[in-house]
C-alpha cells in the first residue's frame, strides 16, 4: 500500500557538534533526528498511536456498551453473544499471526495497518442495519478481521519507535490512549440512550432517512451504531497521515512454518502461560450483561442499561489510569510474576461476578478490578514479546500471541455463554474464576527474560 512517504526511510547525514566536529545524524520513524544519544520514548509515533487507538476504540467501544441490550432487544440469547464474541475474537486471532508474518516478510507494515483500521470502523457500521444475531455475527468478524490485521503491525511499529528500555513507557502510553477511547465510547453511548429517552423523536430522525429503522426494534442502539462510523473514518486518517514508518529490507526467504518453529523454546512457554489463563479470559460484554441482568429488576431494562454502560465506562477508566504507571514499573520486577499478580487480579474480579450482590456499589468495585486486570494484562504481554524475539520477526512473534489468544477468547466465551444458558451464569463465572487461577500460577513459574537475573541478552534473542 502507497501510504507511506518520503520519511518512511531512515535517511542520514551530518552535522556540526558546536565544536566543528561533524557528527551522525538519522532522521528515525519516530520523526526524531539522533546524534548518537538515546531516543526520546514520547515521539511523534508514540502519540500518533495513541491517537489513532483512542479515536479506533471510541467507535467499537461505544458500540460493544449497548451490544449486549441490542442483541436482547432483537431476541438473541446470551448464548448467541458468547458465539458472537468468540468466533470474532478468533478471527482476528488468527489473522494476527498471517499479517504479523506477512509484514515481516515484505519488509513494512503501514499500508495494511490502514485497511485494517477501515475494516473495524465499517464492520461496526453493519451493525446498524441487523435485525437478527447472524449478522451481527458477520459484521463483528468483518471489524475484528481488521483488528487482527492492524494489532500485532501497530505493536512491532510501536516497538521499533522506542528504545528497548523504553518499550513498557511506550506501551502503557500507548494502552492508556486505547483506553481513554473506550471511556470517551461507552460515555457517547450513555449520552445518545439519555438523549434518545428525553427526546425520541429527533434521536430518531437520526436514522429516519434510512428505510426501515426508524422506530425499528432497539432503534435507540442503532443510532450508536451508525454514529460509531465517525470516530471509525478518523483513526484511519490518523493511522495513515501522522504515523512515520522505518522500511526494512523484504525478506522473501522467510517461511511462515520456518519462521514460527523458530520461535525460542522460553517464548513458547510465555505462550502457554498466557493461553491457559486465556481460555478464562471471556469477552467484557458478558460483564455487561450480567450487571443488567442482575439490575434490571429494581431499574427496568433501560435504566439498568444505561448503568451498565456507565460501569463499562467506569472499568474502561481505570484501565486508561492504570495502563501507564503498569508499564512504567514493570522493568523494575521479573515480567512473568508482574504479569501473574495482574491474572491474580483478574480471577478475584471473576469470582466477584459469580458471587453478585444486586446493588450498583457491588458492580463498582468489580468492574473496577476489571480494568485493573485488563490494563496488566494487555500493557504486560504486549512488552513482554520483545523480551524474547527480535525485531525482524516482532510482527510473527506479535501474531502468535494474538492467536493464542484468540483461541482463549473464544473458548472462554463460548463456554462462559453456554453455561449462562445451560447451569446459570454463576457456574459460567466460577468456570472462569478456576481456570483463571491455573493461568496465574503457571505465568507465575514462567521464566522471565527482563531486569536482574535475566538469562536473555541482546545477542542470544532469536532473530
Amino acid at each position: 500500500m502507497a501510504t507511506s512517504d518520503q520519511h518512511d526511510d531512515w535517511t542520514e547525514g551530518r552535522v556540526l557538534n558546536g565544536k566543528g566536529d561533524s557528527m551522525s545524524v538519522t532522521d528515525d520513524p519516530a520523526g526524531e533526528a539522533t546524534t548518537g544519544m538515546r531516543r526520546r520514548w514520547f515521539n511523534r509515533n508514540v502519540l500518533a498511536f495513541g491517537l489513532t487507538s483512542f479515536l479506533s476504540d471510541f467507535c467499537h467501544e461505544m458500540a460493544t456498551a449497548v451490544l449486549p441490550q441490542f442483541m436482547s432487544a432483537i431476541g438473541a440469547s446470551a448464548a448467541a453473544l458468547g458465539l458472537v464474541e468468540g468466533v470474532s475474537d478468533a478471527t482476528s486471532s488468527f489473522i494476527k499471526l498471517g499479517a504479523g508474518f506477512h509484514s515481516d516478510r515484505i519488509g513494512h507494515r503501514k499500508g495494511w495497518s490502514v485497511i485494517g483500521y477501515a475494516l473495524t470502523a465499517i464492520g461496526i457500521f453493519v451493525i446498524t442495519f441487523a435485525f437478527a444475531w447472524p449478522l451481527i455475527l458477520i459484521a463483528r468478524a468483518v471489524g475484528w478481521l481488521g483488528r487482527g490485521i492492524r494489532g500485532p503491525l501497530r505493536d512491532a511499529m510501536l516497538a521499533d519507535s522506542v528504545e528497548p528500555q523504553d518499550r513498557g513507557k511506550a506501551f502503557g502510553f500507548h494502552r492508556a490512549g486505547d483506553t481513554a477511547g473506550a471511556v470517551a465510547g461507552p460515555l457517547a453511548a450513555f449520552g445518545l440512550l439519555s438523549l434518545a429517552a428525553a427526546h425520541p423523536a429527533f434521536a430518531n430522525s437520526i436514522i429516519g432517512w434510512i428505510p426501515g429503522l426508524s422506530g425499528s426494534s432497539g432503534w435507540t442502539f442503532r443510532v450508536i451504531f451508525l454514529l460509531s462510523l465517525i470516530p471509525g473514518l478518523l483513526s484511519v486518517a490518523t493511522m495513515a497521515f501522522m504515523v512515520r514508518e522505518k522500511r526494512r529490507a523484504a525478506n522473501h526467504e522467510m517461511r511462515f512454518w520456518g519462521t514460527v518453529r523458530s520461535m525460542p523454546k522460553a517464548y513458547r512457554s510465555f505462550l502457554l502461560a498466557v493461553g491457559l489463563f486465556g481460555i478464562a479470559d471471556f469477552a467484557p460484554t458478558l460483564m455487561i450483561l450480567r450487571a443488567t441482568t442482575v439490575l434490571e429488576p429494581k431499574l427496568g431494562l433501560l435504566e439498568a442499561a444505561k448503568m451498565a454502560a456507565l460501569l463499562y465506562t467506569l472499568r474502561n477508566v481505570v484501565y486508561a489510569l492504570a495502563s501507564f504507571p503498569i508499564g512504567a514499573l514493570s522493568d523494575r520486577f521479573s515480567r512473568t510474576r508482574y504479569l501473574a499478580v495482574g491474572y491474580g487480579v483478574a480471577v478475584v474480579t471473576f469470582l466477584g461476578f459469580a458471587f453478585v450482590v444486586p446493588a450498583v456499589w457491588w458492580f463498582v468495585i468489580f468492574f473496577s478490578l476489571a480494568g485493573v486486570f485488563i490494563a496488566w494484562e494487555d500493557t504486560m504481554e504486549g512488552v513482554a514479546v520483545l523480551d524474547y524475539v527480535k525485531t525482524e520477526i516482532a510482527g510473527t512473534a506479535y501474531g502468535v500471541l494474538g492467536v493464542v489468544n484468540g483461541v482463549g477468547d473464544f473458548v472462554s466465551s463460548l463456554i462462559v455463554g453456554l453455561l449462562w444458558v445451560a447451569v446459570s451464569p454463576m457456574a459460567g463465572f466460577i468456570c472462569a474464576a478456576v481456570v483463571g487461577l491455573a493461568g496465574t500460577v503457571l505465568m507465575a513459574r514462567t521464566s522471565s527474560h527482563n531486569g536482574p537475573g535475566s538469562q536473555l541478552t541482546e545477542g542470544t534473542r532469536t532473530s
